[in-house]
């Protein structure tokens, strides 16, 4: 089991920007996929984008060319850049690690709240 340590959220106004980063517990470079999932209020999670151990990238289509996913393994750390946040990035955000996406002996973060409001 991987430990993961979500930091970054807050409120934020439409326009904006933040930054949310993840550690784990254990090298970073042993861990085949990351990546972040959202649940907006009253929805389901979903993904918000991913990165594998390689450097591929995924990214769920309301977030691309706005959100960047990157994994830096000299800080053991994954962070994920949003810009031009809009209302609708609004909800909590979580750190997920696996063997691939949906694995069920993939591991979560207790989650950040990330708020986009004026």
């Amino acid at each position: 089991q991987v430990q993961l340590e979500e930091s970054g959220g807050g409120l934020v106004q439409p326009g904006g920007s933040l930054r949310l980063a993840c550690v784990p517990s254990r090298r970073i470079w042993r861990l085949t996929v990351m990546a972040w999932y959202r649940q907006p209020p009253g929805k389901q999670r979903e993904l918000v984008a991913a990165i594998t151990n390689g450097g591929r990238t995924n990214y769920g289509d309301s977030v691309k060319g706005r959100f960047t996913i990157s994994r830096d393994n000299y800080k053991n750390t994954m962070s994920l850049q949003m810009n031009n946040l809009n209302i609708d990035d609004t909800g909590v955000y979580y750190c997920y690690s696996g063997g691939s996406l949906g694995d069920p002996q993939g591991d979560w973060g207790q989650g950040t709240q990330v708020t986009v409001s004026s």
